[in-house]
């Protein structure tokens, strides 16, 4: 029953902003860190930004001083406040987390870490 959902995406013209939110629902019985993926055509999926439940944030090179992470921990969600955009931002978006999860099996139920990804949401920049 896990779900990550994404929204905020869409069509914006270079130097412009946009605001990703994903939001985490289900059993989850912890967080150990969220964060953003893209992905292009043609290219692998990359790490944008992420943070840890302690509040620890990492970006990539290419995003840092324009996007900004943060997360909202009592509504299990991470947004990604993106400015200054350029064409080469353009990509899917996925939202990832690194969650603590009850698990049934044989020998009853365990709680396990394991990734989810969102769905994706499109993020397209203009020149």
């Amino acid at each position: 029953q896990v779900q990550l959902v994404e929204s905020g995406g869409g069509l914006v013209q270079a130097g412009g902003s946009l605001r990703l939110s994903c939001t985490a629902s289900g059993s989850i019985v912890s967080i150990n860190g969220m964060g953003w993926y893209r992905q292009a055509p043609g290219k692998q999926r990359e790490l944008v930004a992420a943070i840890t439940s302690g509040g620890t944030t990492n970006y990539a090179d290419s995003v840092k001083g324009r996007f900004t992470i943060s997360r909202v921990n009592a509504k299990k969600t991470v947004d990604l406040q993106m400015n200054s955009l350029k064409p080469d931002d353009t990509a899917v978006y996925y939202c990832n987390a690194d969650l603590r999860v009850p698990t049934a099996s044989a020998m009853g139920v365990t709680y396990l870490w394991y990734d989810y990804w969102g769905q994706g949401t499109p993020v397209t920049v203009s020149s």
